[in-house]
């Protein structure tokens, strides 16, 4: 019995973007969505080779949302520091970031390496909205393949009102 609580003990790292995920999803202020790639149709979409091998690679979309009026409250400020102190982790490794202090700021970083990526994470958050957590689940995904996804999302055909609680989080 000792040996399995040490094992089970030694190999927790610490707080994860999983474990985070799975420990908020239902608490208020939280909104969660699992999306699989099959959520997104693109049989009327003529995709390129590379588009179709990055879309092939991604396995679903978990989104985690902390939406809230008042971002200057303790409990937003809280939530705020807990996700950007897991992402400070040397594994979760930065790809690019952008935004402002005034509009609001976003991060993407990754796992495994730039073209074998096993979750890409993006993470922003907006003044006076909260914040976002998009974790796309896959494997072997490439990062410059990924990104020629962009043009694909806004042929591809969707139902959008199964993900309005995220649209409205970007209004």
């Amino acid at each position: 019995m000792l040996l399995l609580v040490t094992a089970f003990t030694s190999c927790n790292q610490g707080p994860t973007l999983q474990t985070y995920y799975v420990d908020n999803e239902l608490k208020p202020g939280f909104a969660s969505f699992d999306v699989p790639t099959s959520f997104i149709n693109v049989e009327n979409v003529d995709l390129t080779e590379e588009q179709e091998e990055a879309y092939n690679s991604v396995d679903k979309l978990n989104v985690l949302t902390f939406m809230k009026d008042d971002t200057d409250t303790e409990d937003y400020k809280l939530e705020l520091e807990k996700v950007n102190t897991i992402l400070k982790n040397p594994k979760y490794e930065e790809l690019m970031r952008g935004g402002n202090a005034v509009d609001g700021k976003f991060v993407v970083k990754f796992l495994g390496d730039i073209d074998n990526i096993d979750e890409l994470i993006i993470f922003g958050n907006a003044k006076n909205k909260g914040f976002v957590i998009a974790r796309i689940l896959g494997d072997d995904m490439n990062a410059s393949k990924l990104m020629s996804l962009s043009s694909v999302l806004e042929k591809a055909d969707f139902d959008k009102a199964k993900l309005k609680g995220l649209t409205d989080f970007f209004k």
